[in-house]
């Protein structure tokens, strides 16, 4: 149970709040890359301030603030001229260093002034990898952008997916580092949701946390399984500050403000041997919909979703001192105080955990991953069996389970990287978290 204002410490993302300067010691994923090259302007909202991501012509992305010095106008209705983005009131032009390279009637008025040198707007920077736009609102010099390890895999079918979820980012990150919600949320629920008559799932018998240099692994030992299980031995990895990695795919709960959080999904699908080589010259990206509009409830139907459900539950921002928590949350109760002890190191002028700076560590940066064989070497599709409740071997699935609302054009490409095209499997990969 934490006190109101450990709560306040723990939930607030603005600048010059605790949890906001810990924040910004990090790279932030706001776009995909190719949201970019369909339309190079797009509005952005991360931590309380309104931002505008853009493309320049040079390929450069920029993350500069979203009214223009001049008059305040909204520069999200601007166009990409040369290398900046220009204001669509007086045509001002900044680039994505906040530079102001033109001011067209004040250049014509006084062309001795050089006005536009001594006006900046707030800029921060932002670079492009694993198909996601990242931004870095913090002090410089700035860490590396991370290249986790499964950035670097072949092979394999990846998709982009946001959601904008209203409540808090604790709350969606607290689910990081909680093993036996899988138990209930997704497996008891959705029988009962489905009304199967299908046997229960395995119960979890043990938990175990364990921290590491780029977050905590939380591990686990189901009914019928063993100590000797992946599960156990590897776990799975809640990411710091903010992520999510289960093997198959990461999950980052990005605070648009304190209120509301972005949900930005990575999913790696390795495709069968056979195949092999597969390449995508762009990762496609979708938003996927929380809300049904016919009825005004939330979505329960697939993974994600049901872990929308518990977040918004617990209310915008959840009340941290009213709870009663017990042996299942002692990740939850690590992390927080994790969490909080690395704001405090920051306030005093220190680095938080998990940054890198290395070069040469980031060319590949290992996490716990089960099952890791089978992402980096294949599999042949006749050998495709497993359940990751035990094992981690892998299962095809026809369909995506983790959010509702995936494009057709996404799904036919996924078939045909899959050969689903040329024989019809079936199967779901219920990977746990």
């Amino acid at each position: 149970m934490l006190t109101e204002e450990q709560n306040r410490r723990l939930t607030q993302t603005g600048a010059g709040t605790p949890m906001g300067e810990l924040l910004r010691r990090y790279w932030m994923p706001i776009a995909a890359v190719a949201e970019l090259d369909d339309k190079p302007i797009k509005p952005v909202r991360l931590m309380g301030e309104d931002l505008v991501l853009f493309k320049n012509e040079r390929g450069d992305y920029g993350l500069i603030d979203r009214h223009c010095a001049h008059r305040r106008a909204d520069l999200s209705y601007g166009w990409v001229d040369g290398c900046g983005l220009r204001c669509n009131y007086h045509g001002w032009q900044w680039d994505p260093s906040g530079r102001c390279l033109g001011q067209p009637f004040e250049e014509v008025a006084h062309p001795d002034a050089r006005f536009k040198d001594r006006v900046r707007i707030k800029a921060y920077q932002a670079e492009a990898k694993a198909g996601l736009v990242w931004a870095y609102l913090g002090p410089d010099p700035a860490p590396l952008l991370p290249t986790w390890e499964p950035f670097t895999w072949k092979n394999g079918f990846v998709q982009i997916v946001f959601s904008e979820i209203p409540c808090n980012w604790v709350q969606c990150q607290e689910n990081s580092i909680d093993p036996v919600h899988f138990e209930w949320l997704h497996s008891n629920w959705s029988r009962v949701l489905n009304r199967a008559d299908s046997p229960k799932p395995p119960t979890h018998l043990r938990v175990g946390f364990d921290e590491f240099e780029y977050g905590f692994t939380y591990r686990r030992v189901l009914e019928g399984g063993s100590d000797q299980d992946e599960l156990w031995t590897v776990g799975r990895t809640c990411l710091w500050p903010n992520g999510l990695f289960t093997g198959g795919h990461f999950e980052w709960r990005v605070p648009i403000d304190d209120e509301t959080t972005l949900s930005v999904g990575w999913f790696f699908d390795r495709v069968p041997n056979d195949m092999e080589p597969f390449t995508q010259d762009r990762i496609p990206y979708w938003a996927s919909p929380i809300k049904d509009p016919k009825t005004g409830r939330w979505i329960t139907s697939h993974i994600m979703n049901q872990d929308f459900v518990a977040w918004v539950g617990q209310g915008t921002i959840a009340d941290r001192t009213k709870e009663h928590l017990g042996e299942s949350d002692r990740g939850v109760i690590t992390m927080r105080k994790r969490i909080l002890e690395d704001a405090d190191a920051v306030a005093r002028g220190g680095e938080p955990k998990g940054l890198i700076r290395d070069p040469d560590e980031n060319v590949c940066v290992a996490l716990p991953i089960i099952g890791r064989k089978y992402f980096v070497d294949g599999f042949a599709r006749d050998a495709v069996t497993g359940d990751l409740q035990r094992t981690p071997g892998l299962v095809l699935r026809q369909d995506f389970p983790f959010l509702i609302g995936q494009p057709e054009e996404i799904r036919l490409a996924y078939k045909r990287a899959m050969g689903f095209d040329r024989e019809h499997l079936a199967g779901v990969r219920p990977e746990t978290r």
